[in-house]
């Protein structure tokens, strides 16, 4: 039990933490900017373990359940809605108007619902900076050292000492990037541009899903084309950028979790993806461990993927998350008013159905992933 709290439990609670701190703090910073009071400033849900008032009456809390956290805005009862605005300002003060969210104007409401994602964009922006700038990035040139006979690569034509330089349009910097662009392609076919002599062309590749295991020991269904990769002449081009080629790259990556986990999402709805890879907290807690024995690079190399997931799923437009709310603030320029009170409480309702919906089919694949179920 201890070796189970020491190896999997705390790492999971520091990454959630650090990632959830991250993404209030950016609500938070954009509510004080603009006036907003702030009552409660939680990391985690439930009872509180401890906290204290900071100088603005602002309650810091640690709460039992660390699966998320919020800020509640002064006057808050249905937190993101400005359909009872008349209501609130009958029941305060001038002085305690101008600290209430919902009568902020349209463009400040949006900021400080953005604000939390944005937060978390930024926490992986300064990790990716702070490795590609301080340790370095690799750009060993990825050469196909051997294609075994009969697999899916060398049917699409892919030869011993082929450079690889794209794989479905991404730029392929480095020999990491080959398995990874490989896992995260939905497509049927995989398109691979190498240089061979002084050519460069264009195969296609159908790959084959196998069940094996990722480089932590955990089983998943890997998508292999069947080739073995080396450096460019045996040698390891690992570099320290300087700081606008590592803003750079580290913006690129950003980009890149986004689109790619953009079109995963839009491959499992349509059926194209493996629904099985899609994982909630005990798998996160699980593999938070696993990487925190490789060491603190690759553990905060975790946390900025983690972060970045957090801050595009915030994002989806379903009520109850960010990106509802942003939502009904579309409907509102359009419109020109606020959803009603009624039409707003029904969208939650839905919101609530898919996220219990969604929670539950990750706990299924967690307990799947660790045996419970068959």
């Amino acid at each position: 039990m201890i070796s189970f709290i020491l190896s999997y439990l705390i790492p999971f609670l520091i990454l959630i933490m650090v990632v959830v701190f991250i993404h209030e703090y950016g609500h938070y910073y954009f509510a004080k900017k603009y006036g907003v009071g702030v009552t409660d400033f939680s990391i985690g849900f439930g009872k509180e373990i401890f906290g204290w008032n900071d100088k603005s009456g602002t309650r810091w809390k640690l709460c039992w359940i660390p699966l998320g956290g919020y800020v509640k805005f002064f006057g808050d009862r249905n937190v993101f809605s400005q359909a009872d605005q008349e209501e609130l300002i009958k029941q305060y003060n001038d002085q305690d108007r101008k600290k209430l969210f919902v009568l902020k104007p349209l463009y400040q409401r949006v900021l400080i619902v953005f604000g939390g994602p944005l937060a978390n964009f930024i926490l992986a922006l300064v990790i990716f900076f702070s490795i590609y700038t301080f340790i370095g990035k690799d750009f060993t040139p990825a050469v196909i050292n051997e294609v075994q006979k009969d697999s899916p690569a060398m049917i699409g034509g892919l030869k011993q000492d082929d450079i690889i330089l794209e794989i479905d349009g991404n730029e392929v910097q480095s020999i990491m990037d080959v398995s990874k662009y490989i896992t995260m392609s939905s497509a049927d076919i995989i398109d691979f541009k190498v240089k061979r002599f002084s050519d460069e062309i264009i195969l296609r590749v159908k790959p084959n899903t196998v069940l094996g295991e990722d480089n932590l020991g955990n089983k998943i269904q890997k998508r292999m084309v069947g080739i073995k990769l080396g450096a460019y002449n045996n040698e390891i081009n690992h570099v320290k950028l300087g700081p606008v080629k590592a803003l750079y790259h580290s913006a690129n990556e950003v980009f890149y979790v986004c689109t790619a986990s953009l079109k995963y999402i839009g491959g499992m709805i349509i059926g194209k993806a493996d629904t099985s890879q899609l994982g909630g907290p005990i798998r996160i807690a699980k593999i938070s461990g696993q990487v925190a024995e490789f060491g603190f690079l690759a553990f905060v190399s975790m946390m900025a993927y983690i972060s970045i997931s957090l801050g595009l799923i915030n994002l989806f437009p379903i009520p109850m998350l960010d990106g509802g709310h942003l939502m009904f603030y579309t409907f509102e320029k359009i419109l020109g008013r606020p959803l009603s009170q009624k039409t707003q409480e029904s969208f939650f309702r839905i919101g609530m159905i898919l996220l219990l919906t969604l929670m539950f089919f990750t706990t299924f694949n967690d307990l799947k992933d660790l045996g419970v179920l068959q």
